[in-house]
């Protein structure tokens, strides 16, 4: 996932790095980390599993959720990426982590505050009472997760540049990386439009479908964004 999202030229790139604070890896990694959470919870909540410790899950979202506010909020008021052309990106990446961090903090919140009341009563009745409002705004990022893998396919967005290592090795098929990062997206939007439909059934196939599609995008975020420290690092020094 490159901080660019539009093919470069191979030859004499050079990047201020001083105008291009570039986070989209920790976010990577962040993102995935809470999808797959947030998908074992409901495994467990929906197992009528009560080996659920919410202190423990409260740490844990607020620690995600801290890391995706504030870089999402960073990237999406200050526009960082813009300086060099591509504000795009601060939309693609920013909004969407902003977003995400925004809901994981308030079921942190939630959870250290009356996670022993979840468990005292039936979870999952309590949890769907509980998450039924913001379930439209999920429901909207949804939305937006579709408009902007469509973006990405019809503009060919996120290719790396050659100086990229391995993401770079695929420059002269800009689609091949659209179409992963794009994908992505669409797995995460399938879910979340999902979702509020799976709060009010939450025994049926909604509630499988969003688990396993928000499985898949989790675990590749945050495979690709362990691989990106090692291709960003390289493309900084291949770029300063």
């Amino acid at each position: 996932m490159t901080p660019y999202a539009l093919p470069l030229a191979a030859s004499g790139l050079k990047i201020d790095w001083t105008r291009m604070p570039t986070y989209n890896t920790i976010m990577s990694v962040a993102a995935g980390a809470g999808l797959l959470l947030v998908v074992a919870l409901g495994h467990k909540l929906l197992g009528e599993r009560r080996d659920i410790t919410p202190d423990g899950w409260a740490l844990a979202f607020g620690a995600l959720g801290f890391t995706l506010v504030t870089t999402g909020l960073h990237m999406t008021l200050t526009w960082p990426l813009a300086g060099q052309g591509f504000p795009f990106d601060n939309v693609i990446f920013g909004e969407p982590a902003l977003a995400f961090g925004v809901f994981l903090l308030a079921a942190s919140l939630y959870l250290w505050k009356r996670g022993a009341d979840l468990l005292a009563q039936d979870p999952v009745d309590r949890t769907v009472r509980v998450a039924l409002p913001i379930s439209v705004y999920v429901f909207g990022m949804g939305l937006a997760c579709f408009g902007i893998a469509a973006a990405g396919w019809k503009y060919t967005l996120f290719a790396a540049p050659p100086e990229e290592p391995i993401s770079g090795e695929f420059a002269d098929w800009p689609w091949l990386e659209a179409s992963f990062m794009s994908g992505l997206y669409v797995l995460v939007g399938i879910g979340a439009v999902l979702f509020p439909f799976a709060l009010r059934r939450p025994r049926t196939w909604t509630s499988k479908v969003v688990g396993v599609v928000w499985a898949l995008a989790g675990i590749a975020f945050l495979l690709f964004g362990g691989l990106n420290y090692f291709t960003h690092i390289g493309l900084i020094v291949n770029t300063m």
